[in-house]
């Protein structure tokens, strides 16, 4: 039974927060260098994202791969200015463990980080796929893009 595509980055802009509170808020964006060709697209949904529901203040960090998203989503964290922190990556499976570790480690990381009381939301935007197609799909293809996911999860977030 094949299963229906739906676009993952639809959201409803009437159940937003005020554009006005948004933009008086900071968030911070930490995306993965490695497989650049998604997590650019990535990070180009989240920042439109951000700006169609009116924030300015957006910091952006490149990290070089997956795994250190934890630790710059760390170090924003720890400057306490972030309403929100989003963290973009890509991890495509490949022929040995090293997928399991990364994705598990990158995983336990920011539920890590999110348990971490009197700290803003960590934001998870990391692709975990079994091939680049599927990677494409949600990067601005058929199943739409999820560092628009991510952005509009950080504004609801950062305005509970």
């Amino acid at each position: 039974m094949a299963s229906k595509l739906h676009n993952l980055s639809e959201y409803d802009a009437n159940s937003m927060p005020d554009r006005a509170i948004v933009a008086k808020q900071n968030y911070a964006i930490a995306v993965a260098d490695w497989n650049s060709n998604v997590t650019f697209k990535l990070l180009e949904g989240a920042l439109d994202a951000l700006e169609e529901n009116g924030a300015v203040n957006v910091d952006v960090v490149h990290v070089p791969g997956a795994f250190e998203l934890t630790y710059a989503a760390k170090k924003f964290q720890s400057k306490k200015n972030y309403d929100a922190i989003i963290v973009l990556g890509c991890v495509i499976q490949g022929d040995t463990p090293h997928f399991d570790y990364v994705c598990s480690g990158t995983t336990q990381g920011v539920a890590e980080l999110n348990a971490r009381e009197g700290f803003p939301p960590v934001i998870f935007g990391l692709l975990t796929v079994n091939t680049l197609q599927q990677a494409l799909d949600r990067c601005g293809g058929e199943l739409g893009n999820k560092g628009v996911e991510a952005a509009i999860t950080a504004i609801k977030m950062a305005n509970i």
